[in-house]
């Protein structure tokens, strides 16, 4: 399987085998490595050639094509792999991985839920494109999908399309586990310990190679014994050599990759440039960001010397991070008259991940430029417009395109006087392509048992379709309550308000309280104005300059209506869907980056709750308070004298910190 680049700590694996991480973003495991790795090298990794493990995916003893976890699953499965010494075995879906190390802290089992999903993204994809090469895939424990007609009279010219239909059934199938001479060839560029490849050569039909690859020569031999381990060497082969380097010598047209999966530690972006160019004519691209800090706007000048877009810390940062890569990808594949087409783009916990297709047109990549879009967020109250970076129009059967005309907005926002901020450019255009959604829906609510977090999966995606895919980025209903100090409506009741007032609204898989909205900022405003009526606020103590001060002196333009509507409420979250999952456990987030060597630092926990609170021993009684010096008494601005329930004794506190 494939190892690491060298720009992400490669990782040491000797006889004893010190993993240092896991990776953040979906990588199962991360280690060291010594200096030697340096040089650019390659290692086509040979493994001896195993039968599959007894228990496939068409012959588990539940039929569900699951993994077996129990002492029954593990004697079907007689891999001629041994442990060395200290490893232990992690399981996850239906791989098997050897593991140097019991330590959690190097496996992130909430990464499954990326790794389910790409699976099930990548056998949408197989099944679409196989089916144009004449080839059916098999997903175990998946049903025949039936197509009955509730019309009782069927015309001609109906029965004999469906009779036609019937005679094109692809006389090939492709089954999970089996290689298929016309079936998909997929990189995995960064694959550590190879947990994912291992998973696509196990669950993903219609596959004709998997490549995984990883700059540490040692870590690429972990993964071809991973590979024999799990039966799947006659799929799988591990490669050891820079990522961008071998995709760039895969950039030919008969080289290229049907699927290229990336998941580095942090940005991608150095990578993006070769993955676009050895992506096959309507490959799928899979990539995750771990960087969510430089682009949720922590800093917008590092987002844009990597992305070439500045970020803005704004409350529907974590779309706008979406198309912020998007943005990035069209941007690199525009140079070599290739564009790209979103099939999914998720952002969740502390990652985001997007499924894209490339394609070549000269004429289709001339449109980029009006996909694009600045973002002018005002700092006062939210409100956000956004300009185009380009303007095309038709003309009969010809596209006229020119420049954009803007700004927008005034030097100033009309609703509460503040200054805009100035991000982007980003990805203005849909972020998902439904009907593929829709299709990855359908295939993991029909066979719940296939991934072990279905029904996330089924959550996130179910609201993905209820999404306004013409809408970018959202409000939330907080920050318009908190702009106005007013107290926040209920979420039904507002988006009941929107609806009444002839706009469209949805939810947002990137946040819990997020509004989706077509309305204006002005139709915002009149409504929270209308909210403030009915829950005023003390408005002699705002400021005259605030920017809550300066909308409720405006009376709104309308009456709203806040009657809940039956539409207001979407059906994921009436049927109660697992639409946000709360933190599995303690410390479940990105780890510490590797380091040279290998290990990790035992004392990292005590180091993070040092530094997390404020003072070792919680105070539980306020008479302990006494023991700290008044901050404001040293000022000399106290009042409370005697009363205060801080120190006033300077002496004592001095001797304090002598002591």
């Amino acid at each position: 399987m494939l190892v690491r680049t060298a720009r992400l700590f490669p990782f040491i694996i000797s006889h004893h085998l010190h993993p240092s991480r896991t990776h953040s973003a979906g990588q199962a495991f991360r280690w060291s490595a010594a200096a030697a790795s340096r040089g650019v090298r390659f290692m086509e990794t040979e493994v001896p050639a195993s039968n599959p493990p007894a228990a496939s995916a068409e012959s588990t003893a539940d039929g569900t094509g699951q993994s077996a976890t129990s002492s029954t699953g593990d004697q079907e499965k007689t891999p001629s792999v041994g442990l060395l010494p200290g490893e232990t075995v992690v399981k996850e879906g239906k791989a098997a991985i050897l593991f140097p190390s019991a330590n959690e802290v190097f496996y992130n089992p909430v990464q499954e839920f990326n790794r389910d999903l790409t699976c099930a993204v990548i056998t949408e994809f197989a099944r679409e494109l196989l089916a144009q090469r004449g080839v059916k895939v098999v997903v175990p424990g998946e049903q025949e999908r039936v197509v009955v007609s509730l019309s009782e009279e069927t015309n001609e010219a109906e029965a004999q399309a469906e009779e036609k239909n019937g005679s094109e059934e692809p006389a090939v199938k492709a089954a999970v586990g089996e290689k298929c001479e016309h079936g998909l060839r997929v990189l995995e560029g960064l694959a550590a310990s190879g947990l994912r490849s291992v998973r696509f050569a196990l669950e993903v039909p219609g596959l004709q190679s998997v490549t995984a690859n990883d700059f540490s020569a040692k870590a690429a031999a972990l993964i071809a014994r991973n590979a024999q381990y799990n039966g799947v060497s006659h799929l799988l082969q591990a490669s050891c050599r820079d990522a961008s380097m071998l995709m760039y010598d895969m950039r030919g047209k008969k080289d290229r990759y049907d699927v290229i999966d990336l998941d580095p530690y942090g940005s991608p972006t150095s990578f993006l440039d070769a993955a676009v160019q050895a992506v096959s004519e309507g490959g799928l691209l899979c990539i995750t960001c771990t960087d969510m800090a430089v682009m949720a706007g922590n800093s917008g000048e590092t987002c844009y010397s990597k992305y070439g877009s500045v970020s803005i810390k704004a409350k529907y940062c974590h779309e706008m991070a979406l198309r912020v890569i998007l943005h990035s990808l069209d941007q690199r594949a525009g140079v070599y008259q290739r564009y790209i087409q979103p099939l999914l783009s998720v952002s969740v916990d502390f990652y985001i991940r997007v499924f894209v297709r490339v394609f070549t047109g000269q004429a289709t990549v001339k449109n980029s430029a009006s996909k694009q879009a600045l973002v002018y967020n005002c700092v006062g109250c939210g409100a956000f417009h956004l300009q185009r970076m380009g303007r095309r129009t038709s003309n009969g059967k010809h596209m006229k395109y020119s420049a954009a005309t803007g700004p927008p907005v005034g030097p100033e926002c009309e609703h509460c006087g503040q200054r805009h901020q100035l991000g982007g450019p980003i990805w203005a255009e849909s972020i998902h392509d439904l009907e593929f959604v829709q299709k990855v829906l359908s295939a993991v609510s029909g066979n719940p048992s296939r991934f072990g977090t279905s029904k996330r999966i089924e959550g996130v995606l179910s609201m993905v379709t209820e999404e306004l895919e013409d809408v970018p980025l959202y409000y939330t209903v907080d920050n318009l309550s908190s702009t106005i100090h007013c107290n926040t409506p209920p979420l039904l009741q507002f988006r009941s308000a929107l609806l009444h007032a002839g706009h469209r609204v949805s939810l947002s898989h990137a946040c819990k309280n997020a509004i989706k909205t077509d309305a204006p900022p002005a139709a915002i405003w009149d409504i929270m104005r209308c909210w403030e009526k009915i829950n005023p606020v003390k408005r002699e103590k705002l400021s005259p300059t605030s920017p809550a001060f300066k909308i409720l002196s405006t009376e709104p333009s309308f009456e709203a209506c806040f009657t809940v509507r039956e539409d207001a409420n979407p059906q994921s979250r009436k049927r109660h869907l697992t639409r946000f999952q709360e933190n599995p456990q303690a410390f479940w987030g990105p780890k510490a980056r590797a380091k040279a060597g290998g290990g990790m630092s035992a004392d990292l926990q005590d180091k993070r709750k040092k530094f997390q609170n404020k003072r070792k021993n919680q105070i539980t009684d306020s008479s302990q308070l006494k023991t700290f010096p008044c901050k404001k008494f040293k000022q000399g601005t106290c009042t409370h004298g005697d009363e205060c329930c801080y120190s006033h004794d300077l002496a004592q506190t001095n001797e304090q910190k002598i002591e």
